[in-house]
């Protein structure tokens, strides 16, 4: 499946290295202002995060604990970047 239509590109790293890289039905992230939910044509945004659970729904689920970071979203290309 490609980054299009049927679903997002997702690439979760941290200053160390890359922690999952895949494509997702969804993903939830902690924002600073609360837990917010990205699909498939989400209006682009930048967004800082706080202490969380980051939350790749698709073929291969994948959950990740943070303490912080940022996600950048723009034509279906989710960028996180973390600390773990």
């Amino acid at each position: 499946m490609a980054a299009n239509a049927q679903g997002l590109q997702v690439n979760i790293v941290s200053p160390e290295k890359t922690l999952f890289s895949g494509i997702c039905e969804r993903i939830s992230v902690p924002g600073e202002l609360g837990t917010f939910e990205v699909l498939v044509n989400h209006a682009p945004i930048i967004s800082t995060l706080t202490a969380g659970t980051i939350v790749c729904q698709g073929e291969s689920p994948f959950m990740l604990e943070v303490r912080g970071g940022f996600v950048d979203v723009a034509r279906n290309e989710v960028s996180v970047c973390v600390e773990v």
